[in-house]
């Protein structure tokens, strides 16, 4: 080798080590940083010129990274799902000391009129009977809000949620542009690509997302159901919200790009993140369980209603519970929307409101004689009382679209509803933990590969130096040579 070639390799090993130190140290100073992928410089040679960096390249998988993106989303869906029947539950079943679930409701609804029965001339037990009756209407009422409030903080966090969406898709196109940019001009965008990763990772959290890579380091992005969120441009996410909710309302759908992605008409509905759990839960979750409320509320009608008691062939009317579509009777095994919210306990029977608890016993709660069982007028009379009781524990039809037992007393009916949001939220916390396992072994599967570690970079460090040195000894060697020759040449 002549004293030029081995004065160039030196000066270019001397600058591809200063370039790796340079990586080293920037590798450092990243280590914590969220998101930072470890850097890695890629050397090449040319005859008789040396080694040079050839590219610096980032460590990355993009295999481990779609899991990770994949175990963001899920958690996120069933995280939010577990939340809000979380609330629900708290208000409306778990409650073994206060017993305010309709279950308990029922059950103290029916020991109160066994009281009752056992002494029909005792007005503080009929008194109590109906307050009984108004408090089991209270839990109904009660739950029916708590479910429709659940709803509309679903539908506030959806709006939310496709903020965020949007933002994050105008941040993601600007850094994508930068990629392209930068890595047609031969820029170093390792950061960028660090910062775009980042944005997809945080994307994920609120919708269900996938990322196509395309020549010159351009992306596209589509939602886990083949929408296209983002292809050269961002596309529109949008989101009508609904500011009050009733039993009866429907939330509006969220488009993406003029597609439909949730609700009952979406084509190409989203399977995962935030925003699908949100949607499950305000469409689907809740709605099913106002359901089961309803048909609660619907079985106490038919259990305590009156029939005709003379030979008109007068139809059946609600008798001790009422509601707004009185004197008809709901229809049999059939959801009636919204009834639970606005199920009550009769005025005629009601102390509070002037009524009679007697009537209890008697009959004819609705007003007229025709339903009048206890025709004589007997202070001691209780087959009324009696049949009640046996209503309450006879089996009757529900709607099967509400989830819970599709037959039996209208105490077993709210016993299984009980056990249907009880096994959904455990299934949901079931969810969540396992994709938060599978998102952390993720998570640290793609850290070995991508992350930094301390002991790899110092271990480099300590190669780039040996290699620095030895570069530098060249050049010291050939300074001494080119110093000898010249005094030779001198003498």
């Amino acid at each position: 080798m002549s004293i030029t070639a081995a004065l160039n390799s030196a000066r270019s090993s001397l600058m591809a080590s200063g370039i790796q130190s340079a990586t080293i140290s920037r590798n450092i100073a990243g280590a914590s940083a969220p998101g930072y992928s470890r850097k890695l410089t890629m050397l090449d040679n040319f005859p008789d010129a040396g080694v040079y960096v050839a590219a610096i390249q980032r460590a990355a998988s993009s295999g481990l990274y779609s899991n990770v993106l994949t175990a963001t989303s899920s958690s996120a869906k069933q995280s939010v799902i577990y939340d809000g029947l979380q609330k629900i539950a708290v208000a409306t079943v778990d409650d073994p000391e206060l017993e305010q679930s309709p279950t308990a409701q029922l059950n103290k609804l029916k020991q109160a009129l066994q009281q009752y029965a056992n002494s029909t001339d005792n007005a503080t037990l009929a008194q109590a009977a109906v307050t009984s009756a108004k408090d089991m209407v209270t839990a109904l009422n009660q739950a029916t809000k708590t479910v429709q409030s659940v709803r509309e903080g679903a539908d506030a966090d959806m709006a939310t949620s496709v903020a965020t969406i949007n933002q994050l898709l105008t941040q993601f196109e600007t850094v994508n542009t930068a990629i392209v940019k930068g890595t047609i001009t031969g820029d170093d965008v390792t950061d960028y690509l660090d910062q775009r990763d980042s944005i997809v990772a945080t994307l994920s959290q609120e919708v269900g997302v996938t990322m196509s890579l395309r020549p010159n380091g351009d992306a596209a992005l589509y939602t886990d159901s083949g929408v296209v969120l983002f292809d050269k441009t961002a596309r529109a996410v949008s989101f009508a919200p609904t500011n009050a909710y009733t039993a009866g309302t429907t939330g509006n759908a969220v488009f993406i790009d003029g597609v439909p992605v949730t609700g009952a008409n979406s084509v190409m509905p989203l399977k995962s993140g935030r925003l699908a759990g949100l949607a499950q839960l305000r469409d689907q979750d809740t709605v099913t369980y106002q359901s089961q409320l309803d048909e609660i509320a619907r079985g106490l009608i038919d259990a305590f209603k009156e029939v005709d008691q003379s030979a008109s062939a007068l139809p059946d009317v609600p008798g001790l519970f009422t509601y707004p579509g009185a004197p008809a009777m709901p229809a049999s095994a059939t959801i009636s929307v919204g009834l639970a919210g606005t199920i009550a306990v009769a005025a005629s029977v009601d102390p509070a409101a002037g009524g009679n608890p007697n009537l209890l016993r008697d009959g004819a709660i609705s007003g007229s004689a025709a339903y009048n069982y206890n025709t004589t007028g007997n202070a001691g009379f209780s087959t009324r009382l009696h049949q009640l009781i046996d209503n309450m524990n006879a089996p009757q039809p529900f709607d099967v679209t509400a989830q819970g037992k599709p037959s039996g007393s209208v105490i077993e009916f709210a016993s299984s509803s009980a056990s249907w949001i009880e096994s959904h939220r455990k299934a949901a916390d079931d969810n969540v933990k396992y994709q938060n396992t599978l998102l952390d072994r993720s998570t640290a599967a793609l850290s070995n590969v991508a992350g930094v570690n301390m002991d790899d970079e110092m271990s480099l460090m300590l190669q780039v130096e040996r290699t620095y040195s030895a570069s530098s000894k060249i050049i010291s060697t050939v300074d001494e040579m080119l110093q000898s020759l010249l005094a030779a040449v001198g003498n």
